[in-house]
């Protein structure tokens, strides 16, 4: 069954059904074997923003559902515009690269799971398409679990990348490749990094060839920002491996 809500509430929405379950069952009226897994399914703008404080709320009164954002790094139902999942140096509708501003997006991508990791919650991961098996196994994991789980999937947008549609994996596979998608799971804040390449690519081949990254290669190369790009993912890394961070 599905519950249609407004973009900013999905939550509030998913413990109401929550509850009506857990009223039902307590009064005989539904049995225990026809519970229901509770899930929301939501974009990076909501997830990231616009539902942001209705999502707190939920964890903190430890609700007990799934919480999956489609994560394509911008609003992609109104023209692909800049959210804050947007990561630096793209451009969108809303951040759009010109003689003014030749870098795009001049933020950084939230950290949406630290945000939510602050909260403690018993399970959260990033997950990714071209990664089935880490995927499948993020979820079985999860069901021990009673309370908020999320899972953050990185989900190439032929369209707003501007990428071919037969890409779309191989662009979710370099995104792991190169380390600037993360796949990663916490267990009550316990973080630990699941798939980590044997040698990193340069992240400049995952850019390349998305039309949304074109400006940093023509007409000018912008060899900073390029640099800066990948100083950010090197930092991320040696961070990891100094914490220990990786999964035996």
């Amino acid at each position: 069954s599905w519950l249609y809500t407004a973009i900013a509430c999905a939550p509030a929405g998913a413990q109401g059904i929550r509850d009506a379950l857990d009223i039902l069952i307590k009064k005989g009226r539904l049995d225990s074997s026809e519970d229901l897994k509770v899930v929301v399914l939501t974009g990076d703008g909501v997830a990231y923003d616009i539902g942001l404080a209705s999502t707190s709320g939920a964890i903190h009164r430890n609700l007990d559902f799934y919480y999956i954002c489609y994560d394509n790094e911008a609003y992609g139902n109104t023209g692909f515009q800049w959210s804050g999942a947007t990561p630096f140096a793209s451009k969108t509708g809303t951040t759009p690269a010109g003689k003014t501003n030749p870098t795009g997006t001049m933020l950084s991508k939230k950290n949406l799971f630290e945000i939510w990791r602050s909260h403690k919650p018993p399970y959260l991961a990033t997950i990714s398409p071209a990664h089935p098996v880490d995927l499948i196994n993020k979820f079985k994991k999860a069901e021990q679990y009673k309370g908020p789980k999320l899972f953050i999937n990185l989900s190439p947008c032929p369209p707003g990348w501007a990428t071919d549609p037969s890409h779309s994996v191989m662009f979710a596979k370099l995104a792991v490749d190169t380390g600037i998608w993360a796949l990663k799971e916490a267990v009550y804040g316990e973080v630990r990094h699941t798939v980590v390449p044997g040698k990193f690519k340069p992240v400049e081949e995952y850019l390349k060839e998305q039309g949304r990254f074109s400006h940093l290669f023509k007409p000018v190369r912008q060899e900073e920002v390029l640099g800066r790009i990948q100083s950010m993912v090197d930092q991320y890394w040696n961070e990891v491996q100094d914490k220990g961070l990786i999964k035996e």
